[in-house]
């Protein structure tokens, strides 16, 4: 008779935590894949067991996956999942399949909660809109796609991006700066404006904006993080703030007088995990688990995209 195997009580205990913060049931399902992507094996008889250590990451690569092998962790939470689509072969000439292996090998779990972080209030975006509160203007917040299915108990309002409107307009400067600042002090965004409305405004003398900024006054943001046009495509807003955005998307906004910031895709998600994720996290398997329990932000998760200057490009991109 073969041997039963079962879930650690740990991973137990983690995919318990996120779907408490996070429920499933917020997720888009039409095309998202949430929830446990890859269990592990509890271990019988081990004389030294792995600590309970959580490693999170935005996107898991093999990067993040040898990172989370080097620090022992027993469960990666990824905010992307992972595996997307069926696999038909789990070999090493695939990159993400030959992350299945590794992480086999070593019995560490990955659960995914993406969309279903985007949805819940308090979660990712909601703490994009956050960024805007604060700056000496009153604020008025809703549901760009509000979930009409049942929602969990205590998860009202869900829904998927979010609309700030201001209580008096407010020059796009500020708005850039606020994201800027608040995604961990971005350099350089993209930002896309209605150019024929900018002229007009210098015609009419309206030079009060500090120099290089575009005289464009902003009394409402649609929101929505990593590529959010479509969830915000409908929505009545003077500017779009997401991760990216299509030329073509772009282009359409501009012609109908509105403005667009983008920051890259996960640049607009990353810095969740530090700030809201890890801490939350940690507070529920801190009461479940115990004062061992450990959740650790990757070092190794970074954006694949970053900008160089032409004129002054790294070293390693000439020949030797």
């Amino acid at each position: 008779m073969a041997s039963s195997v079962k879930s650690p009580l740990f991973t137990q205990q983690v995919v318990s935590a996120m779907r408490a913060l996070f429920p499933e049931e917020l997720a888009e399902r039409s095309w998202d894949n949430v929830g446990l992507l890859q269990d592990n094996i509890e271990a019988s008889g081990s004389s030294s067991p792995r600590p309970p250590t959580v490693l999170l990451t935005n996107d898991l690569t093999i990067r993040v996956a040898e990172e989370a092998i080097r620090k022992k962790a027993s469960v990666i939470v990824s905010y992307h999942p992972f595996i997307f689509r069926g696999l038909k072969s789990i070999t090493l000439a695939d990159p993400h399949q030959r992350i299945v292996l590794q992480l086999a090998q070593h019995n560490i779990a990955v659960y995914s909660p993406h969309t279903a972080v985007d949805a819940a209030p308090g979660g990712m975006n909601d703490w994009l809109a956050d960024m805007l509160d604060g700056h000496g203007v009153t604020t008025r917040r809703s549901v760009v796609k509000p979930i009409t299915t049942p929602l969990p108990q205590g998860f009202g309002g869900a829904g998927f991006g979010r609309l700030v409107e201001f209580g008096h307009p407010v020059n796009i400067g500020r708005i850039v700066e606020a994201y800027a600042s608040g995604l961990g002090g971005l350099r350089y965004v993209m930002v896309a404006y209605p150019k024929h409305l900018s002229a007009a405004a210098r015609r009419q003398g309206q030079q009060t904006q500090p120099v290089g900024v575009p005289p464009v006054s902003i009394k409402s943001v649609a929101i929505c993080a990593g590529s959010g046009f479509d969830v915000l495509k409908d929505c009545e807003a003077d500017m779009f703030v997401t991760g990216e955005m299509t030329h073509h998307s772009a282009l359409r906004l501009t012609m109908l007088g509105k403005c667009v910031l983008t920051v890259f895709h996960s640049n607009s998600e990353r810095r969740f995990l530090r700030k809201r994720l890890q801490p939350m996290l940690q507070d529920h398997l801190q009461k479940e688990v115990g004062g061992s329990v450990e959740v650790l932000v990757s070092e190794e998760d970074e954006d694949p995209f970053e900008i160089w200057d032409v004129q002054n490009m790294p070293e390693f991109a000439y020949d030797k």
